[in-house]
């Protein structure tokens, strides 16, 4: 028979309770003993409810902390000096130093300066991932076998699950080394360990051990064949009773299919959601005793599986291969996709009716393995019942709007273009600005504080009370950032929920969920819109409260506004248009957004595209494309403004260099970029393009509890200096301060604005 798998389940809970044990640890108001027990609780729950909905390769050791790259470094003892780690098993302390960074007044370890590791994207995913910091001399050891003690934990349950863990080829290729060595010439000394956690598995009885290798759908860098061939080898010699699952996800082998189907595994994953032609080649080459996961139910999205088509991609490898080589599964892992959709009890019916998060995909998965055993009437009620909640959704006469399809026909060329050039801008928007040298600003957001949190809760109840709790906390606001010396001013956003929910829940054609929260990085979770209509702006958004604040100041306000990139690629989209046709449609909303905030007074306005990296297609000879759209969307969100009025967006945690080019092409006049834990080194690929308008280098790292100091930000500042032009050089954190304290917004603001003034100084 066809077996049911998994390949992880969300880690978070069903109402996030590993992000509030978590950030209860953190704050000290409970112990290590607790954060764990809870972790424990829910690990075993997610186990359960697997089990008892028909799964039968029930995932272990997907379950973490943090982030599961971070896992698997403190596992091979892949950390770098400076973080309080002497061998043996990695404490709670050095694990969420390396992932947090450490305060100066915590006095405990930390990297340099207490720095976090680095933080970037998951491939083209929203989950970001600590990225391993190796060298040359980097020794690995195993410090602990996280995936035996997860796999003997399930066992204690009577649950018989299959271990997971990330692949050594991707592991190193998602690495980062500090003296620009080749990660993979590390490969040879890392192979004893992987070798031992397989060996040890072995030896405690597990069956099949999931080994994750996405990086077999990029365009390998050379070496990397080998290295597969090579590491697959020692690992099958070390464990030869193991059936390894090479699992591949987030699209087509292509090229890399040979290579993969050559490896000594007992089994193949493919991603058949986002490339389902690729079903053809694997069936041609896969071998007559190797076992093929199918992922025919989308990991990545929310929608419900259509199951007569995936029931027919699996008929299509039955007839060719036995159904006992066959495993069905979803495309990856359902990290990304929310718990549990019986907790929407508020949605549309026919919008409901059309989702499926991960409990239900699960269920989609068990229902899909039955057809393919027993035929698909045996589990007719359910086919018919998504070929209904379906059809329904098709029908929707509300998901098309005439109007917008007819402006989107009618947008022009010219639509795209600024007036002039961004030299000769630059001189207008000084006139109008008059800003000093390294003018100072902010990304947009402060801190989102418990009092405005509990305002908002009760904003339907009282909605006079919330206006005038808004207006206050804006005032204090202005009136503390004129005081600490800003340039460049915010109004704070306190009345924004989430920089992409906010904008959606004031466009028509998203809809929006109470329970729908998937994880970001660590604790923070996002709860991302559903797009399941075409999207327009009924009425203004921010103009009201932007020019509320500029009342109150002689200094520039800042317009905040997230991209038309960002508000498609952290929605859950709809899958019957062209996502170009989507993002269009957005940019044409928020074009009406900039030109009101420039009626309204607004001289600076920023456009946030944090996602615009993130949407890159994984194949380079699918990037054009994509790039000739999304940043054809920017510019149509953003050129309807005058000279005088800057253009400013923000993006964070991605490396640019090979989309530089198109960054330039946004014509933003300036652009504010996360540095600081890298110090600066994001900026080379600024300096090698030759970069032509402004940039703010982010000089604190905002997703660190730690404040740096003024030496430490002058310091970042003068590296950037080295790099780029005096004119062009903005100061300001890293990514906006929502997540962080006033009692560490205060004092690192200071610092900054001092850091700009000692700049300053130094070039008077």
């Amino acid at each position: 028979m066809a077996i049911a798998t998994n390949l992880g389940f969300p880690r978070i809970g069903r109402r996030r309770e590993l992000k509030f044990a978590l950030e209860s640890f953190w704050s000290g108001r409970s112990d290590a003993d607790a954060l764990l027990a809870e972790a424990e609780r829910l690990r075993t729950q997610h186990w359960s409810l697997q089990q008892a909905s028909g799964i039968g390769h029930v995932p272990s050791g997907d379950f973490v902390l943090y982030d599961h790259v971070l896992d698997t470094a403190c596992m091979l003892g892949a950390i770098p000096k400076g973080y309080g780690w002497d061998g043996g098993p990695v404490s709670l302390a050095t694990y969420f130093a390396l992932a947090r960074g450490v305060a100066h007044e915590d006095g405990c370890a930390g990297g340099p300066h207490g720095v976090a590791l680095e933080m970037t994207k998951w491939f083209d995913t929203n989950y970001h991932y600590l990225v391993p910091q190796l060298s040359r001399g980097t020794r690995f050891a195993l410090t602990e076998n996280r995936p035996l003690a997860a796999f003997r934990a399930a066992l204690a349950q009577n649950i018989r699950t299959r271990p997971v863990l990330l692949g050594p080829v991707t592991f190193l290729l998602l690495s980062k080394t500090t003296d620009g060595s080749d990660p993979l010439d590390l490969l040879d000394a890392l192979l004893p360990v992987y070798a031992q956690v397989l060996s040890e598995l072995e030896t405690a009885g597990a069956g099949w051990v999931q080994i994750d290798e996405p990086a077999l759908v990029l365009d390998l860098p050379q070496g990397a064949h080998a290295a597969y061939a090579r590491a697959y080898a020692a690992l099958k010699e070390a464990a030869p009773k193991l059936d390894l699952l090479l699992t591949t996800y987030f699209g087509a082998l292509g090229d890399n299919l040979a290579t993969a189907l050559a490896l000594p595994v007992g089994g193949l994953h493919v991603d058949l959601a986002r490339a389902p032609q690729q079903l053809d080649d694997v069936l041609a080459g896969a071998r007559e005793d190797q076992v093929l996961s199918l992922g025919v139910v989308d990991g990545r999205n929310v929608w419900r599986t259509d199951l007569a088509a995936a029931h027919a991609l699996l008929r299509r490898a039955a007839d060719a291969r036995d159904t006992r080589q066959i495993m069905v599964a979803p495309s990856c892992s359902l990290l990304h996709v929310p718990v549990d959709l019986t907790q929407e009890t508020t949605l549309d019916p026919v919008l409901a009716g059309g989702l499926a998060f991960a409990t239900q995909k699960l269920k989609e998965i068990a229902t899909l393995t039955r057809a393919l055993d027993e035929g698909a009437d045996a589990v007719r009620a359910d086919f018919t019942a998504s070929e209904k909640a379906l059809a329904a959704l098709r029908a929707d006469t509300r998901r098309n709007d005439t109007d917008v399809a007819a402006r989107l026909a009618a947008a022009a060329l010219d639509m795209t273009r600024r007036a002039t050039p961004h030299a000769e801008r630059r001189k207008a928007q000084q006139a109008r600005l008059n800003l000093p040298p390294y003018p100072t600003t902010t990304i947009g957001s402060f801190p989102q504080t418990a009092e405005v949190r509990a305002a908002r809760a009760k904003a339907a109840a009282d909605p006079a009370g919330y206006d005038a709790a808004i207006a206050g906390w804006i005032k204090d606001a202005v009136r503390w950032q004129e005081e600490a010396g800003i340039d460049v001013l915010v109004h704070g956003e306190f009345e924004r929920n989430d920089m992409v929910k906010y904008f959606g829940e004031r466009l028509a054609g998203y809809a929006f969920t109470k329970h729908g929260w998937v994880q970001s990085y660590g604790s923070r979770c996002v709860a991302p819109p559903i797009i399941w209509g075409d999207v327009s702006r009924p009425e203004p958004m921010t103009v009201r409260w932007s020019a509320y604040a500029q009342s109150l100041t002689d200094k520039p306000m800042k317009g905040m506004l997230t991209g038309p990139v960002t508000m498609m690629q952290w929605s859950f989209v709809r899958s019957d248009i062209p996502r170009e046709t989507v993002c269009r449609q957005i940019a044409l909303a928020l074009r009406d957004e900039v030109s009101d905030l420039e009626a309204a007074g607004i001289a600076v306005i920023q456009v946030d595209e944090p996602a615009f990296r993130e949407g890159l297609p994984l194949r380079h000879t699918d990037r054009a494309a994509y790039l000739a759209w999304a940043t054809e969307s920017f510019r149509l969100a953003t050129s309807s403004v005058a000279d005088t009025t800057a253009i400013h967006t923000h993006m964070c945690y991605s490396e640019f260099g090979d989309i530089l080019d198109s960054i330039a092409a946004l014509d933003a006049d300036a652009i504010s970029i996360e540095t600081a834990r890298s110090r600066m080194e994001l900026l080379e690929a600024f300096t090698d393009g030759a970069y032509p308008n402004e940039i703010g280098p982010g000089v604190w790292d905002i997703h660190s509890p730690r404040v740096p100091d003024t030496v430490e930000m002058a310091a970042l500042l003068r590296l950037a200096r080295d790099r780029l032009a005096p004119w062009q050089i903005w100061v300001n954190p890293d990514c906006g301060l929502k997540t962080r304290r006033w009692e560490e917004v205060r004092p690192a603001i200071a610092n900054m604005v001092a850091a700009a003034r000692t700049l300053r100084a130094e070039a008077a």
